[in-house]
């Protein structure tokens, strides 16, 4: 059968997973009546929440041009992430593809996580389709994304075969795909067309000895660790022995192909052998990683695997040591977070685990902020209690030994009546403004160079600046010279200064002192935060306080309490929200806020050593 093989990737939102649906739907994947989710590729349970992709995951359709089987065409295809922070999923995969769609909305046109992805595919040699998609928005500027999808190919530096890319107009959603940019109906056998010619066949070796190089791990239950990537040459049957090679050509472990599996839809289908270009799991080797060579016991080079781009930004995630520690959670202990870690920066190429030196807490440096806040979440929901520091950005140094720091291309779009406010407090942050353009429709574009240090917590007051509207897009863009000092959270926090239940009585008076973010009868602790002071400073309060009862005051005897709802955060919130002396107590019920220290006296001896 006749094989090719295709990454789809795109901006956040864009309509990759929606397209690939249709894709399943029309090449006969599903049947008629069969029952399938919407997002079928968005498998884990923050996926289909959050509405984006995480990991990238490949399957496989069976086209035929005729409808026959003899003349079929199996079309591996990859789902990758739009989003820069799990970029690192899109680096590996690129490597076990021979072609890329690239899906550009056709009202927000390229945009900067586009750019990113895109770039990576043009450096390896890779010939993209454009898709314009959503061409039904009544907004679509259709032929204007085209010109900007042009000028980004040469800005990337794409050679002439790269520039010669076909187009192609589509709705994923209504399932259509053409070559006129005004057709509102039809199939997506263009595009199926489009990919069996413009995408070559792998270009393997089938009578070389077996090579496989691992993108991407996975764990089983029954069978242990899967690695799945593409056959870079030979065959591959169950039972051969098979050993692993690192980048330096060291065998790390040998063993036998216990299993082999490959991808038809959806699922994984055991499968007798494997040939040079199919892109299959495999299971048999306990030690062997991402970016290892699988191949036969004769073979002694590696396959020379992509290089990762370095991460940016690291928290300290801490053995929760607060007074409700162990009540939420089964997995406390400072040996189980360090496992379940190293287990994720082993199947996650872009996170780097460091142990501290009171063994009690762990450096764990990604991506940004969203990366790092889906693996705390995930822990969480696993049954993990964490204290989180707030996130830094990781510093380097140039060749003339100054200090440097990561800086972002930052892309916002905004209404116009909110673009003056947004300038101003991107110059706060020591963001320079490189390009400003009307978007339509009553919108503007505004494009940054920011240091990453200045963004850390920026999108909540971004969102309450624009009311709702804005949307912001950060990319890595260099790392750049340090630019000093930058602002940080005005407010102080309330700080509970008892352990105890909240009281609406004392909360009542509080109300006036900020924003509570805490309401009646929630357990609370020394240290704990319980809301933002309207002053700079930080003020300790008592939130417990009862009324006082006598023969003459009765409990019921003023009018009933009405306090404002409390302002509940998010994990990501609360992450950006926190100042360096505080941390985010996260288990799997809760998220509270508190105080490094938690005892004043220490909070006072420590604050007095910074100042000194």
């Amino acid at each position: 059968m006749q094989l090719r093989n295709v990454a789809i990737i795109a901006h956040v939102d864009h309509g990759k997973t929606t397209l690939v649906d249709q894709l399943f739907r029309q090449s006969g994947t599903f049947r008629d009546n069969q029952r399938v989710e919407e997002r079928a590729m968005d498998s884990n349970d923050l996926e289909k929440e959050r509405g984006i992709t995480i990991l990238a995951k490949p399957t496989s359709v069976d086209w035929s041009p005729d409808g026959t089987p003899e003349n079929s065409v199996r079309i591996n295809i990859v789902d990758t992430p739009g989003h820069a922070d799990f970029g690192a999923e899109v680096e590996r995969i690129l490597s076990m593809v021979d072609g890329v769609i690239l899906l550009v909305d056709s009202s927000e046109g390229a945009m900067p996580q586009t750019k990113f992805v895109t770039g990576k595919a043009l450096k390896l040699g890779l010939r993209p389709i454009v898709v314009v998609n959503k061409v039904d928005r009544s907004d679509a500027r259709i032929q204007e994304v085209l010109d900007e999808v042009f000028d980004l190919f040469v800005s990337l530096e794409a050679n002439d075969d790269q520039l010669d890319f076909p187009v192609l107009f589509a709705s994923g959603r209504n399932g259509y795909a053409s070559t006129d940019p005004e057709a509102r109906e039809g199939t997506l056998t263009p595009m199926f067309e489009k990919i069996v010619a413009h995408v070559p066949p792998p270009a393997v070796d089938p009578d070389a000895e077996f090579k496989f190089l691992v993108t991407l791990l996975d764990r089983d239950n029954f069978l242990g660790r899967i690695l799945t990537g593409r056959v870079e040459q030979g065959t591959v049957r169950t039972n051969q022995p098979i050993h692993a090679l690192d980048m330096d050509g060291n065998v790390i472990e040998t063993g036998r192909a216990s299993k082999i599996m490959s991808f038809r839809g959806l699922d994984r289908v055991p499968v007798d052998e494997a040939k040079a270009g199919d892109i299959i799991s495999l299971a048999g080797l306990t030690v062997a990683t991402v970016s290892n060579t699988i191949c036969d016991t004769s073979v002694s080079q590696p396959i020379q695997a992509q290089p990762i781009d370095p991460p940016t930004l690291s928290m300290r995630f801490a053995v929760n040591d607060s007074p409700m520690a162990g009540r939420e959670g089964t997995k406390v202990t400072s040996r189980m977070i360090r496992d379940r870690l190293l287990r994720e920066a082993e199947s996650n190429v872009a996170i780097r685990v460091t142990e501290a030196a009171d063994k009690d807490s762990f450096e764990v440096a990604g991506r940004g902020e969203l990366q790092l806040g889906v693996v705390i979440e995930t822990m969480r929901r696993e049954g993990f209690e964490l204290g989180i520091s707030r996130p830094r950005v990781l510093f380097g140094t140039d060749e003339n030994g100054n200090k440097t720091e990561p800086y972002e291309t930052v892309v916002i779009d905004v209404d116009e009546e909110f673009s003056g406010t947004v300038v101003e407090k991107m110059n706060l942050r020591k963001a320079e403004m490189t390009d400003m353009r009307p978007s339509g429709g009553g919108k503007t574009r505004i494009t940054f160079s920011a240091p990453s240090r200045g963004l850390i917590g920026y999108h909540g007051e971004f969102l309450s600046d624009t009311r709702g509207t804005g949307i912001m897009n950060r990319l890595f863009e260099k790392y750049g010279p340090h630019k000093g000092p930058i602002e940080g959270r005005k407010n102080g926090v309330l700080i509970s200064n008892g352990t105890g239940e909240a009281n609406a009585y004392s909360l009542n008076s509080l109300e006036e002192r900020g924003i509570l973010f805490v309401g009646h009868g929630e357990a609370l602790y020394e240290g704990m935060i319980i809301g933002e002071n309207a002053k700079t400073e930080d003020l300790e309060v008592n939130p417990m306080k009862a009324k006082q009862l006598t023969n003459i005051r009765s409990s019921g005897k003023d009018d009933a309490i009405r306090l404002t709802p409390p302002r509940k955060m998010t994990l990501e919130q609360a992450i950006a929200y926190i100042d360096d002396d505080e941390m985010v107590e996260v288990t799997p019920k809760s998220i509270r806020l508190r105080k490094r220290y938690l005892d004043p006296n220490e909070r006072k001896r420590q604050s007095r050593q910074k100042a000194a």
